[in-house]
């Protein structure tokens, strides 16, 4: 379970395509908003961010186009109880409208039209919470385009618990509800609609998930994986792995391909791309990518960007410079 802290509840109301526009974008996320008839829009939306999962609840009155300026490291899901609308991510129109769930990938720059009066739910979730979750469940490392399906039935069945699940969070994070009070209560919402997400949404993975679960790795396996995590930093090799583990290479090799479908090299090198993420992400006192990259053993530097970006989705620089600056949306 990921920690997690009530960060922040912002609320916007006005009219307006412009004060709409700005209500909507964040410091790494720009978004402009234009008017697609005569009338007025009008807008009354909250936004609670709690780090990796958000939640808003939004009304909109009038129709309106809104077009994402950059690209989100977010999935970001909207469910809809009245009015219509249509997004556009680059590939196909999909249709939002009641009883039927939205799923859009933030990763592609995408525009929308609003059709008011307009009322939905969403949910944004970072792609490294939902990678991370679908890792612990397949017990193995994921990487790439998840390729969720774009939509979710809402009125019975797991759409539904999720309909269920965001609107309790965010009317439990809204003005001195006790939900904000109850880091561990809120922590579970947001892995339960994390979960949620990936067992009840088609994706690339959803076939291995619907197999069944692998044996429990044997022991020399877990005494390798976890004497790579007490020495993630230091210049460890096969042969250092194999004597923690007690077992010949040729053995250990076996071992992770059979179990984990992969080698201990590649298992260690996604261990550390993690550490140097979280590091880019968090770490108040990084500098420079190159500092981070250095301490969890990456010396050739554009190797490190281009396997930092074949599995995260972004440049360690756009990580670096993100960090700390999205409220939520």
């Amino acid at each position: 379970m990921d920690r997690v802290h009530f960060h922040a509840a912002t609320s916007f109301r006005g009219t307006g395509a412009e004060e709409l526009g700005a209500a909507l974008s964040t410091c790494t996320s720009p978004i402009k908003v234009e008017t697609l008839s005569g009338e007025p829009v009008t807008f009354d939306c909250e936004f609670f961010s709690t780090g990796p999962v958000s939640f808003a609840s939004c009304f909109y009155e009038g129709a309106f186009q809104c077009t994402r300026q950059t690209a989100t490291d977010k999935l970001m899901i909207f469910l809809p109880t009245l009015g219509k609308a249509v997004f556009d991510p680059g590939m196909r129109q999909i249709l939002s409208t009641p009883g039927q769930g939205t799923i859009i990938d933030g990763a592609r720059s995408a525009s929308a039209q609003v059709y008011g009066p307009r009322r939905h739910l969403a949910l944004f979730i970072e792609h490294r919470k939902v990678a991370n979750h679908l890792t612990s469940m397949l017990e193995r490392s994921v990487n790439g385009d998840l390729e969720f399906h774009p939509y979710i039935e809402l009125r019975s069945g797991p759409g539904r618990a999720l309909m269920q699940l965001v609107e309790t969070a965010c009317n439990g994070l809204r003005g001195d509800a006790p939900l904000r009070q109850s880091p561990m209560a809120l922590a579970s919402i947001c892995d339960a609609v994390t979960h949620l997400i990936l067992e009840a949404t088609p994706h690339r993975y959803s076939d291995q998930l619907a197999t069944p679960a692998p044996l429990p790795a044997p022991r020399h396996v877990k005494w390798a994986i976890d004497f790579m995590h007490a020495h993630i930093s230091e210049p460890i090799s096969m042969d250092d792995i194999a004597a923690a583990a007690k077992v010949s290479v040729r053995t250990l090799q076996q071992g992770f391909r059979q179990f984990r479908m992969t080698t201990p090299m590649a298992y260690l090198h996604e261990i550390r791309l993690t550490a140097a993420h979280q590091d880019l992400m968090n770490g108040h006192e990084v500098q420079t990518v190159a500092d981070v990259a250095l301490r969890w053993g990456f010396t050739h530097l554009g190797r490190f960007a281009a396997d930092y970006k074949k599995r995260f989705g972004v440049l360690p620089s756009q990580t670096l410079r993100g960090k700390g600056s999205e409220e939520g949306r």
